[in-house]
C-alpha cells in the first residue's frame, strides 16, 4: 500500500476534509497557472488529482463502512 493511502486512512474525517478542500484549492490554482503560462510543473496537476480521489475513496469507503455496520446491528444507531 502507497505511503500517501497510508496517510489519509490514519486521518479523522474532519482532517480529510480539509485536506481535500486544500488539495481542491491548490488543483484550482494550477489550472489558473497553466491557463496563464506561468504553470512550470504539469505533472503537479495529475499528483493533486490522484491525491484527490485517494481522499474520495477513503472518505467513501468509510461512508460504507458505517453504513454496513448501521444495517448488522438493525438499524440501531
Amino acid at each position: 500500500m502507497s505511503t500517501k493511502i497510508d496517510e489519509f486512512l490514519s486521518m479523522s474525517d474532519d482532517e480529510l476534509v480539509d485536506q481535500l478542500a486544500e488539495a481542491r484549492r491548490e488543483l484550482f490554482n494550477l489550472r489558473f497557472q497553466l491557463a496563464t503560462g506561468q504553470l512550470d510543473n504539469t505533472a503537479r496537476m495529475g499528483q493533486v488529482r490522484k491525491n484527490i480521489a485517494r481522499i474520495l475513496t477513503v472518505l467513501r469507503d468509510r461512508e460504507i463502512a458505517a453504513a454496513e455496520a448501521l444495517v448488522r446491528n438493525g438499524g440501531e444507531a
